[in-house]
């Protein structure tokens, strides 16, 4: 028997990275994963890999259309919806905040917050309608202690940390939990941010009180197994920082954004 037995489970941002760890996990422990992913050959190829039990749907994770698209492809393919991660990222640059144009911001907003929160809304009611559901957001430490570089990133990740707060109240006598995890990962958005920058990926580890920074799979996904479990029935609102400790004084992250 798995923890997710008979369930079924949307993650956005699944073809991979985080997304792609956490469904692997999920096809692990027994449920049926819908891999929603901008990227036609990452969301192929990991499906594919996943098995039968996992079920490629295109989707632009910032777009209102695309996302409550993808909710009724996975209706119709699987009949319902227990489990909605909201992992997807891309895009985003390292620089100076007085650098950020309109255009970045607004991607920021869209796929970080408006993107998800459109998902939440369309898994809502079906979650609602069985008094059962799970909805884990993905957001950053890099919101939380307002890291310099990446201003789109921690606004779109804190506008859907608050919104989570706010679900986890308005939704807990639905018997739907609403979560997030900070994680430190060494993610597909995690490398995107430091190809032009590689000589901050050692100093990414070094300043990690572990050492390092977390993988995918082994350290944040099974957080993500809890958070959409039963053994997860009476945690919601919180916020899980799955990273190694980097929370707890504070991460010195400085680059030299010049």
């Amino acid at each position: 028997m798995g923890r997710l037995d008979g369930k079924v489970a949307i993650v956005t941002g699944a073809g991979l990275g985080i997304g792609r760890g956490i469904a692997q996990r999920y096809v692990e422990e027994g449920a049926r994963v819908v891999v929603a992913e901008l990227s036609e050959a990452a969301g192929r190829q990991a499906a594919g890999e996943l098995g039968d039990d996992a079920f490629f749907v295109r989707t632009d994770a910032g777009d209102k259309d695309s996302v409550e698209a993808m909710v009724a492809a996975t209706v119709e393919r699987f009949g319902t919806v227990d489990i909605l991660v909201n992992n997807a990222w891309g895009g985003g640059e390292i620089g100076r905040i007085e650098k950020k144009t309109v255009e970045l911001m607004t991607h920021g907003i869209n796929v970080g917050f408006l993107g998800p929160f459109w998902t939440m809304l369309a898994v809502h009611p079906i979650l609602k309608a069985k008094g059962w559901g799970r909805v884990v957001n993905i957001c950053s430490l890099n919101g939380v202690n307002a890291h310099i570089g990446t201003a789109e990133y921690n606004a779109g990740k804190e506008a859907l940390r608050a919104a989570t707060r706010t679900a986890a109240r308005e939704w807990a006598g639905d018997g739907i939990t609403c979560n997030v995890i900070c994680p430190a990962a060494k993610s597909s958005a995690f490398h995107q941010a430091m190809s032009a920058h590689p000589e901050l990926v050692p100093a990414a580890d070094a300043m990690n009180p572990m050492g390092r920074i977390g993988d995918c799979y082994e350290d944040i996904a099974p957080v993500a197994l809890f958070l959409a479990s039963e053994d997860c029935r009476y945690l919601t609102g919180n916020t899980l920082f799955v990273d190694g400790g980097s929370h707890i004084n504070g991460s010195a992250w400085a680059p030299d954004l010049d």
